[in-house]
């Protein structure tokens, strides 16, 4: 409610904080202001109106950049008083008008929007509806005067820019309504309508942008689909408007023939001005004609039935005022009516009846032919409309129109090569496929679906699966009938044409643009299918079969493009490892196979600043030409092998790649790979190439920052065959250790996931097997040591009892730390022993180490090293690595344990002082290292690691405790819930005293109450499992102090059994 109702009382109150923001132009300064006009009557606020707007105007004047948030704040105190108050004066309006307007752009950018906030657009434009609208009585109508034709110029141009280019719906639904109102044509009552003279005079001056506007909404109406109806629905009720007002029959009668002479001061405006005569009318017209054909063609197949019943009320506006300026139109005009007339929504099909009658009642006919005769033409003309109707009709229009033409090339059978024959029919058939088979590369998911890790996944052998092709995602269609009756097209084209020809002309369009890189390839794999007869349905047979040396040369051709660099190493992800990999490809003059001498002719821009888009097209392009090497494998069979030194190398690449979408059609790849070439696996495929696979790995491996990708190769191989291939890849092994070797910094992280997938891989084939064969072999060592200490307790001699202890001695100094070096042994005060007999077991430590073992160690000594690099994501390889190798190694303890006293300091850094992330994963690690080396790491953990986990644990319970359901999904949860599940078995594993179950025990403890999470609850019980019947009566009794401190439980938590008494 209003405090200030006399001017006298409101400038009283504004003086001060008016005064304060031309002082100082600040944010702050005019929330006070907008906070003051609050209290200030409408009549009072009519009178100051000027003396409020001069500190806002100034602070828009004030040159220097200004914070945005300063200017949205002033437009909107200036919407504010202009909503409250009229604008009464003509020169006030137009500056308004002006500084509102340079809001949106600034002076060194005056033709196109700046690059502001999407609020601070919205409030401009806000502002500028408010201020025409606030304008009193024919005040408005300065604006529309020859000599404002500039600025209502860039009025109209900065709008059109917005409500074209912006992607915030409601600042184009904005922009759009701000230019309803400019055009004097908004839809509220407030405005009174326009007399003969004024709308002619506005009439004239908007003739002068009608070509930019009606070029710009028509753009907008026929844009993408996701923008929204109420997007294209505003844009056509513009378009109408605007067209109906500038080529009003009423209006171009009244115009003079000859244009008005203004004065000299008004000359250059005079340049501006358009003159509505005969000539222009006709001229205008015509291309009229072309932008309603483009946009009834859009509309009236959009899924919106409000965008249909809008085009409705186009036709029936243009027609009812525009009869005779734009005759020419009527015909597509009459179209867009008679195609709605049966449209499922019953709204427009009777806002289409009502006009069709006024129509017919009127006899409004084009030249006044009658309506079944202009209905009988379009019919004609549909024939000839291919390449319109598969950019602008629904997916039922385009399975129709496909139909028929797959029936024309059906009936012409082996004569169809008269049509492809000629330049102009074979163009505009291609250009068509192209338009209808661009694909929809806007899905973000394509390119963050990551084949995470390095995962094995390993192919039994025998069992395969043919592989399928990708569902794609087209622009202009989403029904899968469309998508294989363009597969029959163009199948049957191949079937029946010039195979030459044919790729000769798609092989154009694929490198003549990126554009058509994707539509070309797809048509060429379906070509060389037709042309092989598979899965082609025909009403003849082909005169001539196929000759099996042209398909494969046209193969060969086409498998040279696909897997040439530049079309090959493209970026698909935002990755900067990826990044650069791609980038070193593809400027160097490498091939992408071992073996082809081909050099890159075409090289893609290397722009940093790659979009989603382009990196969603560059994995389709790579998925279709995977699709066309397995396909063209399909099609030659067995003859196909002759192509693998060209083809195979380059698939097991991409089969590697991080993204999901291009490793599983890699995939499905190699499956028809084998099938073609009757490969019984995949194992087999890879091992009877593999002397080809490795020598082109080893060569790339040396040029390795022009071929980043060989790591790939072999990581591929290593997860999809078995431990024949470990005497094949040794030496290349041995290269990737020395490479890393050599390239620490930036290719680490790479050649960890290769050494990931070998110690995944010799897990696979000798994990197993040798850890029973360690425990069998411990089992029965055990047993005979306690059968021969039973019988032969009286056969004890000196020198065993001297071996036995001196061995407990080396025992203990390896538990505790301390490792003599072996060259230092001889040296020692220890006389040496007397050989052993031969038999004695004891040799068995001097056998030399497996090769699989040997890589083990090998792996973990880079390891080591690796533990402690910057990076975050190399850390966390390293560790997964790292696990896999102590696996490897567990059967052979006396190397295992040396090894693993080496990396305990780093890997207690990891445990201790880094990211929760390295933490989790270093302590899983840990339980591994723990398993394997047993009470070897006593001493170690007690000391180094065990305190602080305890210590841990018991800070973190409180904010555990204190926590909501959420808490479950934190980074936080699931450390503390990998250590509380891995602790007791890790106690129990390393045999740990009473005083450090004790410090288990007390952290557990805190964890039993009821207000922790359950699973964290349940992890603490099950710990007490694992301790001895001493320490389980101290946990008992330090239970049963700490309850009685604590509330009584809300939920009942069930005692283990070993609690009962």
């Amino acid at each position: 409610m209003a405090v200030f109702d006399t001017p006298q009382e409101a400038f009283g109150a504004l003086r001060p904080v008016c005064v304060q923001l031309t002082k100082a132009q600040t944010w702050e300064n005019v929330a006070q202001l907008q906070a003051r006009l609050g209290a200030v009557s409408a009549p009072a606020l009519q009178e100051l109106q000027e003396y409020v707007l001069f500190p806002l105007r100034f602070a828009l004047k004030v040159p220097g950049p200004k914070q945005e948030r300063l200017v949205q704040s002033v437009v909107q105190c200036i919407s504010s008083v202009l909503a409250a108050t009229c604008v009464k004066k003509q020169e006030l309006l137009q500056e308004l008008f002006s500084e509102l307007c340079t809001c949106l752009s600034p002076p060194s950018a005056l033709n196109k929007p700046a690059l502001l906030s999407e609020e601070l657009k919205l409030a401009v434009i806000q502002a500028l509806h408010t201020l025409m609208h606030s304008a009193y009585g024919d005040v408005i109508l300065s604006l529309y005067q020859p000599s404002t034709l500039p600025l209502l110029g860039f009025a109209v141009s900065l709008l059109l820019g917005l409500a074209e280019q912006e992607k915030a719906k409601q600042i184009k639904i904005s922009a759009l309504k701000c230019l309803q109102v400019l055009i004097l044509q908004c839809d509220c009552q407030e405005h009174r309508h326009l007399d003969e003279d004024g709308a002619q005079q506005c009439g004239d001056l908007f003739a002068s942008f009608l070509p930019g506007v009606s070029i710009t909404l028509s753009r907008v109406i026929t844009g993408d689909i996701k923008q929204g109806h109420t997007i294209t629905v505003s844009a056509i009720r513009l378009f109408y408007q605007i067209v109906g007002l500038v080529m009003s029959d009423e209006q171009l009668s009244r115009v003079p023939k000859n244009k008005e002479k203004l004065s000299v001061e008004q000359s250059r405006i005079s340049e501006l001005m358009i003159h509505r005569g005969p000539d222009w009318s006709k001229s205008t017209a015509e291309k009229l004609t072309l932008l309603m054909h483009k946009i009834v063609e859009s509309s009236s197949v959009h899924p919106h039935w409000k965008v249909k019943l809008e085009l409705v009320e186009l036709v029936h506006h243009l027609m009812k005022n525009c009869r005779q300026s734009l005759v020419d139109s009527f015909s597509h005009l009459l179209k867009a009516l008679v195609g709605l007339v049966n449209d499922e929504n019953s709204e427009v099909q009777n806002r289409c009846n009502e006009v069709l009658q006024s129509i017919a009642e009127q006899r409004i006919v084009a030249e006044n032919r009658a309506l079944a005769d202009v209905l009988s033409e379009n019919l004609h003309s549909l024939a000839t409309a291919l390449p319109r109707l598969m950019n602008s009709q629904d997916d039922q229009g385009k399975f129709s129109t496909l139909s028929l033409l797959l029936g024309y090339l059906k009936l012409l059978g082996p004569k169809i090569n008269i049509v492809l024959n000629s330049v102009a029919h074979l163009h505009r058939l291609s250009k068509a496929l192209m338009q209808v088979l661009e694909l929809d590369v806007t899905d973000v998911k394509i390119v963050e679906d990551r084949r995470w890790g390095s995962e094995s996944s390993y192919e039994p052998s025998g069992c395969l699966q043919k592989g399928k092709c990708q569902k794609k995602y087209f622009r202009f269609f989403t029904e899968e009938k469309v998508f294989q009756l363009l597969q029959q097209v163009c199948r049957v084209l191949g079937y029946y044409g010039n195979l030459y020809l044919l790729v000769d002309h798609f092989m154009g369009l694929y490198t003549e643009s990126v554009m058509y890189r994707k539509q070309s390839a797809m048509v060429l794999n379906e070509l060389i299918a037709g042309a092989a007869g598979v899965g082609v349905d025909v009403l003849h047979e082909r005169e001539d079969s196929v000759n099996m040396d042209d398909l494969k040369g046209s193969i060969t051709s086409i498998l040279d493009e696909y897997t040439d660099q530049a079309n090959w190493y493209l970026i698909t992800s935002i990755d900067t490892e990826e990044v650069g990999t791609e980038f070193s490809v593809q400027h160097s003059e490498l091939p992408a196979s071992p073996g082809s001498a081909r050099s890159s002719v075409l090289i893609p821009s290397s722009d940093p600043h790659l979009s989603t888009r382009t990196m969603n097209g560059n994995i389709w392009q790579i998925c279709i030409q995977l699709e066309g090497i397995g396909c063209f494998a399909a099609v030659l069979g067995k003859d196909f092998r002759l192509l693998l030194l060209s083809a195979l190398y380059p698939v097991l690449e991409k089969a590697g790649d991080k993204t999901l979408l291009i490793s599983e059609t890699a995939m499905g790849t190699l499956v028809d790979i084998c099938e073609a070439c009757s490969y019984d696996s995949l194992q087999c495929l890879i091992n009877e190439n593999s002397d080809y696979l490795v020598n082109g790995i080893s060569l790339n491996l040396r040029q390795l920052a022009h071929q980043p990708h060989a790591s790939r190769v072999l990581d591929t191989m290593l997860r999809h065959s078995d431990v024949s291939l470990l005497p094949l890849v040794e030496d290349v092994i041995q290269d990737v250790l020395s490479t890393l070797d050599q390239s620490y910094d930036n290719q680490a992280s790479t050649f960890l996931r290769v050494l990931y997938s070998l110690m995944a891989a010799l897990v696979q084939w000798f994990g197993t097997s040798c850890s029973e064969e360690h425990q069998q072999g411990q089992t029965a060592e055990w047993r005979s040591r306690t059968l021969s200490q039973v019988q032969q307790q009286q056969l004890v001699t000196r020198q065993e009892v001297e071996r036995f202890f001196l061995d407990y001695v080396r025992q203990k100094q390896i538990a505790e730390g301390n490792l003599p070096d072996t060259d230092d042994e001889e040296a020692d005060g220890v006389p040496p022993l007397a050989k052993p007999e031969p038999n004695n077991s004891d040799t068995e430590g001097e056998t030399p180490l497996p090769s699989h073992a040997q890589l083990a160690k090998d792996v973990m000594e880079r390891c080591i090293h690796l533990l402690s690099d910057r990076n975050l994501r190399v850390r966390l390889k390293v560790l997964d690595v790292l696990e896999l190798c102590v696996t490897v190694l567990h059967p052979h303890g006396n190397h295992l344990l040396p090894m693993a006293h080496r990396v305990w300091p780093a890997l207690v850094t990891r445990l201790i002082s880094d990211d929760p992330l390295a933490v989790l994963r270093a302590f899983k690690v840990l339980c591994t290292l723990a398993q394997k080396c047993g009470d070897f790491l006593r001493q170690r953990f007690s000391k180094d690691v065990l305190p602080k986990l305890a210590s841990s644990l018991l800070s973190q319970a409180p904010a555990s405790a204190r926590a909501g359901p959420v808490y479950n999904h934190t980074l936080a949860f699931k450390l503390q819930l990998a250590v509380l599940q891995g602790l007791g078995s890790l106690c129990e594993k390393l045999d740990m005293g009473e005083s450090d179950l004790n410090k288990v025990a007390d952290a557990c403890l805190i964890y039993l109450s009821a207000k922790q999470p359950m699973k964290l609850q349940e992890a603490a019980q099950r710990n007490f499992l694992f301790f001895n019947k001493p320490i389980c009566s101290i946990s008992v009794t330090a239970a049963h102090n700490w309850s009685q401190k604590c509330e009584v439980p809300t939920q009942k938590l069930n005692p283990p059994s070993y609690l009962a008494y």
